[in-house]
């Protein structure tokens, strides 16, 4: 949304702090992936950014995009959002080969390391910028992510906040 993330801001001693924003409810929408390679030894991350809902034919087309680029057989864990489920259940419906599904436990954001790299670049890249319109949003997400993608500390940084050994 074009609301601010408040983390930290300052004001003289005695003084209120005020971040001035617009009370906008404009969005973007973000579906990712973060990519393990089979040796476990390369971590990679795909995204897409959108402005309307992420809905079940998105994430069948982002899983599109994503064999295109992995060229390899996929596990896909996700998590057990409705978007999720309608995606997956259709995949198998239409017989698509070298795709295999799991799940995450219900309720559990902290196992899946996408949710660490949306947390990154919401609370540490992102954090107190205010954004005038949807595209300067949309300019600072697409610069964190790719900031993120190429930065293989921060990739592997995910996996040990989801707890998850490589």
């Amino acid at each position: 949304m074009l609301q601010p993330v408040n983390r930290r801001t300052w004001a003289p001693s005695g003084c209120t702090p005020v971040q001035r924003s617009w009370d906008r409810h404009d969005r973007l929408s973000v579906i990712g992936a973060v990519i393990l390679s089979p040796t476990r030894t390369r971590v990679g991350c795909c995204f897409d950014v959108q402005r309307k809902n992420v809905k079940t034919d998105d994430a069948i087309g982002f899983l599109r995009r994503l064999r295109k680029k992995v060229r390899r057989p996929l596990i896909v864990v996700w998590d057990r959002w409705s978007v999720h489920r309608s995606a997956e259940k259709r995949i198998l419906e239409k017989g698509w080969k070298g795709i295999e599904f799991e799940q995450l436990p219900a309720y559990c954001p902290e196992l899946n390391p996408v949710e660490a790299m949306w947390s990154h670049a919401k609370y540490a890249d992102l954090a107190n910028f205010v954004p005038d319109n949807v595209e300067e949003l949309n300019t600072a997400v697409h610069a964190s992510l790719d900031d993120q993608a190429h930065d293989h500390r921060i990739k592997l940084s995910f996996f040990k906040t989801a707890q998850l050994r490589l």
